[in-house]
Protein backbone atom coordinates (compact mmCIF):
# COMPACT_ATOMS: atom_id res chain seq x y z
CA UNK A 1 0.00 0.00 0.00
CA UNK A 2 1.04 3.31 -0.62
CA UNK A 3 3.17 5.22 1.70
CA UNK A 4 2.79 8.67 3.20
CA UNK A 5 3.66 10.93 4.95
CA UNK A 6 1.52 11.84 7.94
CA UNK A 7 1.71 14.38 11.09
CA UNK A 8 0.84 14.60 14.77
CA UNK A 9 0.23 17.57 15.81
CA UNK A 10 -0.33 18.29 19.98
CA UNK A 11 0.53 20.91 22.46
CA UNK A 12 3.96 22.08 23.12
CA UNK A 13 6.10 20.01 25.47
CA UNK A 14 3.78 16.57 24.62
CA UNK A 15 6.03 15.53 21.73
CA UNK A 16 7.95 12.64 23.51
CA UNK A 17 4.55 11.21 24.98
CA UNK A 18 3.25 11.32 21.39
CA UNK A 19 5.91 10.19 19.75
CA UNK A 20 6.05 6.83 22.24
CA UNK A 21 2.41 6.49 21.45
CA UNK A 22 2.95 6.40 17.71
CA UNK A 23 6.40 3.68 17.90
CA UNK A 24 3.73 2.02 19.98
CA UNK A 25 1.49 1.81 16.87
CA UNK A 26 4.57 0.37 15.19
CA UNK A 27 5.54 3.23 13.54
CA UNK A 28 8.97 5.26 13.40
CA UNK A 29 8.88 9.06 14.18
CA UNK A 30 10.63 12.72 13.66
CA UNK A 31 9.57 14.96 16.52
CA UNK A 32 9.15 18.87 16.04
CA UNK A 33 7.92 20.88 17.74
CA UNK A 34 4.39 20.26 18.18
CA UNK A 35 4.42 17.85 15.81
CA UNK A 36 5.49 14.67 15.15
CA UNK A 37 5.88 13.37 11.78
CA UNK A 38 5.97 9.54 10.73
CA UNK A 39 5.25 7.04 7.79
CA UNK A 40 2.29 4.83 7.49
CA UNK A 41 -0.54 3.53 4.74
CA UNK A 42 -3.89 4.51 4.78
CA UNK A 43 -4.18 1.81 7.26
CA UNK A 44 -2.30 4.12 9.50
CA UNK A 45 -4.18 7.51 9.07
CA UNK A 46 -7.40 5.18 10.89
CA UNK A 47 -5.49 3.92 13.96
CA UNK A 48 -3.68 6.83 14.46
CA UNK A 49 -7.14 8.59 14.68
CA UNK A 50 -8.35 6.04 16.37
CA UNK A 51 -5.44 5.41 19.65
CA UNK A 52 -3.58 8.58 20.01
CA UNK A 53 -4.52 9.95 23.33
CA UNK A 54 -1.83 13.04 23.61
CA UNK A 55 -2.65 14.40 19.50
CA UNK A 56 -4.73 16.71 18.48
CA UNK A 57 -4.94 15.85 15.22
CA UNK A 58 -3.69 13.84 11.79
CA UNK A 59 -2.69 15.24 9.16
CA UNK A 60 -1.27 13.94 5.55
CA UNK A 61 1.26 16.45 3.77
CA UNK A 62 0.66 16.42 0.77
CA UNK A 63 3.95 18.55 -0.18
CA UNK A 64 6.19 20.99 1.23
CA UNK A 65 8.49 23.36 -0.91
CA UNK A 66 10.00 26.91 -0.88
CA UNK A 67 7.63 29.54 -1.45
CA UNK A 68 9.03 33.38 -1.74
CA UNK A 69 6.60 34.51 -3.90
CA UNK A 70 2.55 34.06 -4.75
CA UNK A 71 3.91 32.34 -8.09
CA UNK A 72 5.93 29.89 -6.54
CA UNK A 73 3.17 29.34 -3.70
CA UNK A 74 0.96 28.47 -7.05
CA UNK A 75 2.80 26.28 -9.00
CA UNK A 76 3.75 24.58 -6.33
CA UNK A 77 0.45 23.41 -4.93
CA UNK A 78 -1.31 22.68 -7.75
CA UNK A 79 1.32 20.50 -8.73
CA UNK A 80 0.67 18.44 -5.89
CA UNK A 81 -1.58 15.37 -6.40
CA UNK A 82 -5.50 16.88 -4.59
CA UNK A 83 -7.97 14.92 -7.29
CA UNK A 84 -6.40 11.69 -5.17
CA UNK A 85 -7.82 12.28 -2.16
CA UNK A 86 -10.94 15.05 -3.08
CA UNK A 87 -13.87 13.75 -4.80
CA UNK A 88 -15.39 16.32 -7.21
CA UNK A 89 -18.45 17.43 -5.14
CA UNK A 90 -15.76 17.52 -1.91
CA UNK A 91 -15.57 20.79 0.14
CA UNK A 92 -11.92 21.97 0.00
CA UNK A 93 -11.64 25.25 2.39
CA UNK A 94 -8.15 26.79 3.07
CA UNK A 95 -6.67 27.73 6.24
CA UNK A 96 -2.92 29.05 6.89
CA UNK A 97 -0.74 30.56 8.97
CA UNK A 98 3.11 32.10 8.28
CA UNK A 99 5.80 32.76 10.46
CA UNK A 100 9.12 34.29 9.76
CA UNK A 101 8.37 33.83 5.40
CA UNK A 102 8.37 36.84 3.13
CA UNK A 103 4.84 35.68 2.09
CA UNK A 104 3.42 36.88 5.54
CA UNK A 105 -0.34 37.49 4.21
CA UNK A 106 -2.18 34.75 5.87
CA UNK A 107 -5.60 35.50 3.46
CA UNK A 108 -3.32 36.04 0.32
CA UNK A 109 -2.22 32.88 1.09
CA UNK A 110 -5.35 30.95 1.68
CA UNK A 111 -6.38 32.33 -1.75
CA UNK A 112 -3.89 31.56 -3.84
CA UNK A 113 -3.91 27.85 -2.45
CA UNK A 114 -7.42 27.85 -3.00
CA UNK A 115 -7.00 29.06 -6.33
CA UNK A 116 -3.92 26.50 -7.27
CA UNK A 117 -6.51 23.44 -6.00
CA UNK A 118 -9.10 24.42 -8.13
CA UNK A 119 -7.30 24.82 -11.31
CA UNK A 120 -5.31 21.55 -10.45
CA UNK A 121 -8.96 19.89 -10.25
CA UNK A 122 -10.28 21.82 -12.97
CA UNK A 123 -7.34 19.67 -14.88
CA UNK A 124 -8.73 16.23 -13.19
CA UNK A 125 -12.23 16.29 -13.34
CA UNK A 126 -12.84 18.40 -16.98
CA UNK A 127 -15.54 20.98 -15.00
CA UNK A 128 -14.98 25.09 -14.79
CA UNK A 129 -17.39 24.78 -11.27
CA UNK A 130 -17.00 22.86 -8.15
CA UNK A 131 -20.54 22.47 -5.78
CA UNK A 132 -18.71 21.54 -2.91
CA UNK A 133 -21.66 20.11 -1.07
CA UNK A 134 -19.90 16.56 -0.11
CA UNK A 135 -17.26 15.32 2.42
CA UNK A 136 -14.87 18.15 3.91
CA UNK A 137 -11.23 18.00 3.27
CA UNK A 138 -9.25 20.91 5.07
CA UNK A 139 -6.24 22.04 3.14
CA UNK A 140 -3.66 24.16 5.33
CA UNK A 141 -0.92 26.04 3.81
CA UNK A 142 2.21 26.51 6.75
CA UNK A 143 5.17 28.97 6.06
CA UNK A 144 7.75 28.42 8.08
CA UNK A 145 11.24 30.22 6.83
CA UNK A 146 9.76 30.51 3.62
CA UNK A 147 9.01 27.00 3.06
CA UNK A 148 5.17 25.88 2.83
CA UNK A 149 4.15 22.90 3.95
CA UNK A 150 0.70 21.52 2.40
CA UNK A 151 -1.73 19.34 4.36
CA UNK A 152 -5.00 17.49 5.03
CA UNK A 153 -6.69 17.37 8.01
CA UNK A 154 -8.12 14.01 8.70
CA UNK A 155 -9.51 14.19 11.50
CA UNK A 156 -12.12 16.95 11.34
CA UNK A 157 -13.05 18.26 15.36
CA UNK A 158 -9.93 17.65 17.35
CA UNK A 159 -8.92 14.75 18.82
CA UNK A 160 -9.54 15.73 22.54
CA UNK A 161 -13.22 14.60 21.61
CA UNK A 162 -13.82 11.96 22.72
CA UNK A 163 -17.66 11.41 22.80
CA UNK A 164 -18.22 10.85 26.14
CA UNK A 165 -18.53 14.79 27.45
CA UNK A 166 -21.64 16.06 26.74
CA UNK A 167 -21.77 18.92 29.04
CA UNK A 168 -18.47 20.39 30.63
CA UNK A 169 -17.61 22.40 33.80
CA UNK A 170 -16.31 26.09 34.19
CA UNK A 171 -12.75 24.99 33.49
CA UNK A 172 -12.26 21.84 32.12
CA UNK A 173 -9.29 20.07 31.10
CA UNK A 174 -8.60 18.81 27.80
CA UNK A 175 -8.77 14.85 27.96
CA UNK A 176 -5.66 14.94 25.81
CA UNK A 177 -3.71 16.69 28.62
CA UNK A 178 -5.31 14.60 31.37
CA UNK A 179 -4.19 11.58 29.36
CA UNK A 180 -0.56 12.83 29.28
CA UNK A 181 -0.54 13.00 32.57
CA UNK A 182 -1.72 9.88 33.43
CA UNK A 183 1.06 8.14 30.30
CA UNK A 184 3.62 10.58 32.05
CA UNK A 185 3.33 8.87 35.83
CA UNK A 186 3.56 5.35 34.49
CA UNK A 187 0.70 4.20 36.37
CA UNK A 188 -0.37 0.58 35.68
CA UNK A 189 -3.89 -0.15 36.54
CA UNK A 190 -2.87 -2.83 39.13
CA UNK A 191 -2.31 0.52 41.47
CA UNK A 192 -4.97 2.52 42.82
CA UNK A 193 -5.26 6.01 41.20
CA UNK A 194 -6.89 9.60 43.07
CA UNK A 195 -7.68 12.43 41.53
CA UNK A 196 -8.90 15.02 44.33
CA UNK A 197 -9.55 17.73 42.35
CA UNK A 198 -11.64 15.86 39.82
CA UNK A 199 -14.02 17.97 38.00
CA UNK A 200 -15.99 17.00 35.41
CA UNK A 201 -13.80 13.40 35.26
CA UNK A 202 -11.74 13.76 32.97
CA UNK A 203 -8.33 12.38 34.86
CA UNK A 204 -10.33 9.38 36.07
CA UNK A 205 -11.98 8.73 32.73
CA UNK A 206 -8.82 8.85 30.53
CA UNK A 207 -7.15 6.59 33.48
CA UNK A 208 -10.02 4.01 33.35
CA UNK A 209 -9.66 3.89 29.07
CA UNK A 210 -5.52 3.71 29.31
CA UNK A 211 -5.64 0.84 32.33
CA UNK A 212 -8.43 -1.17 29.97
CA UNK A 213 -6.47 -0.39 26.54
CA UNK A 214 -9.65 1.40 25.07
CA UNK A 215 -8.51 3.08 21.82
CA UNK A 216 -9.79 7.08 22.73
CA UNK A 217 -11.64 7.74 19.66
CA UNK A 218 -13.47 4.17 19.30
CA UNK A 219 -16.89 6.33 20.23
CA UNK A 220 -16.65 8.97 17.54
CA UNK A 221 -16.28 9.56 13.77
CA UNK A 222 -13.66 11.48 11.78
CA UNK A 223 -13.75 13.11 8.90
CA UNK A 224 -11.55 11.35 6.54
CA UNK A 225 -14.35 8.50 7.01
CA UNK A 226 -16.47 10.20 4.70
CA UNK A 227 -13.78 10.25 2.07
CA UNK A 228 -13.85 7.93 -0.72
CA UNK A 229 -10.53 7.81 -0.66
CA UNK A 230 -9.80 5.98 2.35
CA UNK A 231 -12.16 3.18 2.10
CA UNK A 232 -14.48 2.25 4.60
CA UNK A 233 -13.09 -1.41 5.12
CA UNK A 234 -9.70 -0.01 6.58
CA UNK A 235 -11.93 2.44 9.01
CA UNK A 236 -13.49 -1.61 9.98
CA UNK A 237 -10.46 -3.19 10.43
CA UNK A 238 -8.90 -0.80 12.61
CA UNK A 239 -11.99 -0.49 14.97
CA UNK A 240 -11.91 -4.49 14.78
CA UNK A 241 -8.41 -4.50 15.88
CA UNK A 242 -9.38 -1.90 18.90
CA UNK A 243 -12.54 -3.78 19.73
CA UNK A 244 -10.13 -7.52 20.30
CA UNK A 245 -7.30 -5.18 22.01
CA UNK A 246 -9.73 -4.16 24.85
CA UNK A 247 -8.58 -5.36 28.13
CA UNK A 248 -12.03 -4.61 30.25
CA UNK A 249 -11.46 -8.04 32.47
CA UNK A 250 -8.67 -5.98 34.47
CA UNK A 251 -9.96 -4.68 37.73
CA UNK A 252 -9.28 -0.83 38.45
CA UNK A 253 -9.18 0.96 41.79
CA UNK A 254 -10.02 4.84 40.46
CA UNK A 255 -11.73 7.54 42.79
CA UNK A 256 -12.32 11.14 42.18
CA UNK A 257 -13.61 13.57 44.10
CA UNK A 258 -14.28 16.97 44.46
CA UNK A 259 -16.32 19.66 46.48
CA UNK A 260 -18.32 20.83 43.61
CA UNK A 261 -21.78 18.93 43.42
CA UNK A 262 -22.59 19.83 40.08
CA UNK A 263 -18.90 18.79 38.57
CA UNK A 264 -19.25 15.51 40.33
CA UNK A 265 -22.96 15.14 38.32
CA UNK A 266 -21.51 16.24 35.01
CA UNK A 267 -18.21 13.49 35.49
CA UNK A 268 -20.77 10.73 36.45
CA UNK A 269 -22.71 11.40 33.28
CA UNK A 270 -19.69 11.31 31.31
CA UNK A 271 -18.33 8.03 32.67
CA UNK A 272 -21.96 6.48 32.35
CA UNK A 273 -21.30 7.83 28.36
CA UNK A 274 -17.94 5.95 28.47
CA UNK A 275 -19.01 2.88 29.67
CA UNK A 276 -17.20 3.25 33.19
CA UNK A 277 -19.55 4.25 35.59
CA UNK A 278 -19.37 0.63 37.37
CA UNK A 279 -15.25 1.09 37.31
CA UNK A 280 -15.08 4.66 39.04
CA UNK A 281 -15.79 5.76 42.16
CA UNK A 282 -16.94 9.30 41.90
CA UNK A 283 -17.82 11.20 45.06
CA UNK A 284 -18.76 15.43 46.34
CA UNK A 285 -15.90 15.57 49.13
CA UNK A 286 -13.59 18.32 50.03
CA UNK A 287 -9.61 17.29 49.57
CA UNK A 288 -9.53 18.21 53.05
CA UNK A 289 -11.55 15.25 53.83
CA UNK A 290 -9.63 12.67 51.28
CA UNK A 291 -8.37 9.48 52.61
CA UNK A 292 -6.84 7.19 49.65
CA UNK A 293 -6.41 3.89 50.13
CA UNK A 294 -4.08 1.63 49.07
CA UNK A 295 -0.48 1.26 48.60
CA UNK A 296 1.85 2.38 45.83
CA UNK A 297 -0.99 4.18 44.66
CA UNK A 298 -0.81 7.53 42.10
CA UNK A 299 -2.25 11.20 42.74
CA UNK A 300 -3.01 12.53 39.38
CA UNK A 301 -4.39 15.87 39.43
CA UNK A 302 -5.23 19.49 37.95
CA UNK A 303 -5.73 21.47 41.04
CA UNK A 304 -7.86 25.05 40.34
CA UNK A 305 -5.61 28.06 40.48
CA UNK A 306 -5.96 31.04 40.27
CA UNK A 307 -5.86 32.39 36.49
CA UNK A 308 -8.28 29.81 36.34
CA UNK A 309 -10.97 29.46 38.89
CA UNK A 310 -11.56 31.10 42.40
CA UNK A 311 -9.93 33.20 44.72
CA UNK A 312 -6.09 33.20 45.09
CA UNK A 313 -6.08 32.68 49.28
CA UNK A 314 -8.75 29.88 48.72
CA UNK A 315 -6.58 28.31 46.38
CA UNK A 316 -3.19 28.81 48.47
CA UNK A 317 -5.49 26.80 50.94
CA UNK A 318 -6.47 24.13 49.04
CA UNK A 319 -2.99 23.20 47.75
CA UNK A 320 -2.15 23.34 51.16
CA UNK A 321 -4.55 20.69 52.18
CA UNK A 322 -2.83 18.87 49.05
CA UNK A 323 0.07 18.94 50.22
CA UNK A 324 -1.20 17.35 53.82
CA UNK A 325 -2.87 14.89 52.12
CA UNK A 326 -0.17 13.31 50.10
CA UNK A 327 2.45 13.96 53.03
CA UNK A 328 -0.09 11.02 54.71
CA UNK A 329 0.73 8.78 51.84
CA UNK A 330 4.57 7.74 52.35
CA UNK A 331 3.98 5.17 49.39
CA UNK A 332 2.14 6.95 46.69
CA UNK A 333 3.42 9.31 43.79
CA UNK A 334 1.68 12.67 42.96
CA UNK A 335 1.48 14.12 39.21
CA UNK A 336 0.50 17.81 40.03
CA UNK A 337 0.04 20.40 37.11
CA UNK A 338 -0.60 23.40 38.08
CA UNK A 339 1.45 27.16 36.96
CA UNK A 340 1.90 28.21 40.76
CA UNK A 341 5.56 29.14 41.32
CA UNK A 342 4.85 28.28 45.21
CA UNK A 343 3.39 24.71 44.87
CA UNK A 344 6.46 22.80 46.03
CA UNK A 345 6.01 25.44 48.99
CA UNK A 346 2.51 24.62 49.46
CA UNK A 347 3.36 20.64 49.40
CA UNK A 348 5.71 21.11 51.87
CA UNK A 349 8.78 19.44 49.57
CA UNK A 350 10.13 19.86 46.44
CA UNK A 351 9.26 17.78 43.59
CA UNK A 352 11.48 15.05 42.48
CA UNK A 353 10.99 16.38 38.91
CA UNK A 354 8.81 19.05 36.66
CA UNK A 355 7.75 18.88 33.18
CA UNK A 356 6.55 22.53 31.69
CA UNK A 357 3.21 21.62 29.61
CA UNK A 358 0.57 24.41 28.75
CA UNK A 359 -3.05 24.26 29.75
CA UNK A 360 -4.75 25.31 27.12
CA UNK A 361 -2.18 28.77 26.98
CA UNK A 362 -0.94 29.14 30.74
CA UNK A 363 1.79 27.56 30.97
CA UNK A 364 2.41 25.22 34.16
CA UNK A 365 4.46 22.76 35.24
CA UNK A 366 3.60 18.97 36.16
CA UNK A 367 5.41 18.50 39.53
CA UNK A 368 6.01 14.81 39.48
CA UNK A 369 6.65 13.70 43.42
CA UNK A 370 7.91 9.98 43.00
CA UNK A 371 7.14 7.26 46.41
CA UNK A 372 10.15 5.49 47.20
CA UNK A 373 8.62 2.10 46.46
CA UNK A 374 7.13 3.03 43.50
CA UNK A 375 7.58 2.36 40.11
CA UNK A 376 10.44 5.20 39.01
CA UNK A 377 11.99 4.97 42.15
CA UNK A 378 12.80 0.88 40.93
CA UNK A 379 13.57 1.50 37.53
CA UNK A 380 15.85 4.06 39.17
CA UNK A 381 17.66 1.94 41.79
CA UNK A 382 17.55 -0.66 38.84
CA UNK A 383 20.03 1.72 36.72
CA UNK A 384 21.98 2.66 39.65
CA UNK A 385 22.89 -1.41 40.50
CA UNK A 386 23.38 -1.97 37.12
CA UNK A 387 25.99 1.37 36.71
CA UNK A 388 27.78 -0.30 39.98
CA UNK A 389 28.01 -3.94 39.18
CA UNK A 390 31.16 -4.98 38.87
CA UNK A 391 30.87 -7.07 35.57
CA UNK A 392 30.61 -4.15 33.63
Amino acid sequence: MEQLTLIATCPMGLEAVLAREIRDLGYDTTVENGRVTFVGDKLAICRANLWLRTADRILIRMGQFEARTFDELFEGTRALPWSDWIAEDGEFPAEGRSHKSQLSSVPACQGIVKKAVVEHMKERYHTEWFKETGARYVMEVALLNDIATLTLDTTGVGLHKRGYRKLVTEAPLKETMAAAMVLLSRWRADRPLYDPFCGSGTIPIEAAMIGWNIAPGLRRTFAAEAWHSVPEALWTQAREEAYDLVRDDVPLEIVGSDIDSEAIDVAVAAAKAAGLAKELSLQVLPVAKARPRGDYGYVITNPPYGERLGDRGEVEKLLRQLGGMTSQLPTWSAFILSPSKQLEHYMGRPANKKRKLFNGRIECQLYQYFAPGGLFAKERNKRAEQQTSPDR
